[in-house]
């Protein structure tokens, strides 16, 4: 027999939205400065290449990988139904809407997003940005607008050098592991894919940076507890911005689809 109270479980159903609420909370404000003058362009400048000298080499070293996954895996599908000739449009697709950004944001979200919320879940714990709000000076404007900016705007030029490795690196891994057709994967891939397939994938990896920078933002500047608090905080930001992200993506794909018909032969 269960002996649970609706009261309790009413109790456990709100605690998991106080989170969440919160994030939509801090993400307003966050937007609504975006706007607000003065902007910190040193800080943001700092900050882009601060996000950006952590995540290029890892974003290039892990897109390699997924484009030659990717052109295995499709390679040996299509060759069992006899149109090895389409793998060079499958792969590149596949590529340019789904693995680059997930795979870029993955890093930037990761390298970039805990050291974030370290930083700013530091400066909390040692109350400089209480002090920063008692001297009139708005933590959020100052310190994390120009760090969302930077990894939204970083994750997304990273996403067109991603889309141009892992692109490169499937099409060798077609053409000389599998023995593949250089003319065919290239006719293939100019005759399905279409320009706004580049489009939605810049406008995944600007959304996904937004939504990380959010994440860690948030994180680190409701820290509390000392280092151990800190610590929680940068292990909530990658768990929360990784299950976000592929919410996210799925919804905007879903969209996309919607929107932009796929392009027939």
């Amino acid at each position: 027999m269960d002996t649970r109270s609706p009261t309790a479980d009413w109790s456990l159903f709100t605690r998991a939205l106080v989170p969440t609420g919160e994030l939509f909370l801090f993400s307003a404000r966050v937007l609504r400065m975006l706007f607000r003058p003065p902007f910190q362009w040193r800080e943001f400048f700092d900050q882009s290449w601060f996000v950006a000298r952590v995540s290029l080499l890892p974003t290039v070293l892990i897109t390699v990988p997924f484009g030659a996954v990717l052109s295995l895996q499709v390679g040996s599908l299509f060759n069992q139904l006899g149109a090895q000739s389409f793998t060079g449009a499958a792969a590149v697709l596949g590529i340019v809407q789904q693995a680059a950004p997930v795979a870029t944001v993955t890093i930037v979200s990761g390298a970039a997003g805990s050291a974030v919320a370290a930083d700013l879940g530091a400066r909390k714990i040692r109350e400089e940005l209480d002090a920063m709000e008692v001297l009139g000076i708005s933590a959020i404007q100052r310190l994390v607008v120009p760090r969302v900016l930077a990894m939204a705007l970083v994750a997304m030029l990273l996403n067109g050098v991603a889309s141009g490795v892992g692109v490169a690196g499937a099409y060798g891994f077609n053409v000389l592991a599998q023995g593949g057709s250089p003319g065919a994967y290239l006719n293939a891939f100019t005759a399905l894919a279409q320009l706004p397939d580049l489009y939605i994938g810049e406008l995944k990896a600007l959304v996904f940076g937004l939504v990380a920078g959010m994440v860690a933002a948030q994180r680190g500047v409701t820290a509390k507890g000392g280092p151990r608090g800190v610590g929680d905080a940068v292990n909530q930001s990658v768990i929360v911005a990784f299950a976000l992200l592929f919410v996210v993506n799925t919804v905007m794909t879903a969209i996309y689809y919607q929107i932009v018909p796929p392009k027939g032969l």
